[in-house]
């Protein structure tokens, strides 16, 4: 997982955590395809002029739709249950992280949202790559593998457009802050059956 250049990988041990409770697991992770899926359609609804990005937002937006789906069918299959939404507070500090460096500036909001966006996609990839090396349950394993490559192609279509649209901004400066801030941030997970916990 270099190319995501993640400054922490996650501690493999994290996984014998998330096997104590798959109900647990599959219901972070049902939600976080959710909240994907609306971060797409916010970022249409704020950046409305910008056609291709619109077009793949879509395209992203569906695709997390079609995951909640595929996480909620493995969750019935098993005779779990969805339950409620669930805070993630990895994610609620990747916010904060977000909204203190806009400068106010439209464009600066823009590559943020971005960034904390492949930001959030390149974490789920690597998890899911630890997922799907370390789990016990095959079918998990194969499914999280397969998701694994699709979360890739999300970080690279949010990094793509924060290049593209980031005029007046150097991004590549943006985005080794972003590594470095959520490098100090998921420190403190790892501990919980959440895919960011």
């Amino acid at each position: 997982m270099a190319v995501l250049k993640l400054k922490l990988p996650t501690d493999p041990r994290w996984v014998n955590i998330v096997e104590k409770n798959i109900e647990e697991i599959l219901t972070d992770h049902a939600w976080c395809e959710q909240k994907a899926a609306s971060n797409a359609i916010t970022i249409i609804t704020i950046n409305s002029e910008y056609p291709d990005l619109v077009s793949d937002m879509l395209a992203l937006a569906k695709e997390e739709i079609e995951h909640f789906q595929m996480v909620h069918d493995i969750i019935k299959k098993r005779g779990l249950k969805l339950g409620r939404e669930r805070k993630d507070d990895y994610v609620g500090e990747l916010a904060l992280y977000m909204k203190r460096s806009n400068t106010g500036s439209r464009v600066s909001g823009f590559v943020e949202r971005l960034l904390f966006s492949a930001m959030i996609e390149a974490r789920s990839c690597e998890r899911f790559k630890v997922l799907s090396e370390n789990i016990q349950d095959e079918e998990l394993s194969k499914f999280y593998w397969n998701l694994m490559e699709s979360e890739a192609g999300h970080y690279t279509t949010f990094i793509t457009y924060a290049r593209k649209y980031g005029i007046g901004i150097d991004v590549e400066k943006r985005w080794a802050e972003w590594l470095e801030f959520e490098a100090s941030v998921i420190a403190n997970y790892g501990k919980s059956e959440s895919i960011h916990g």
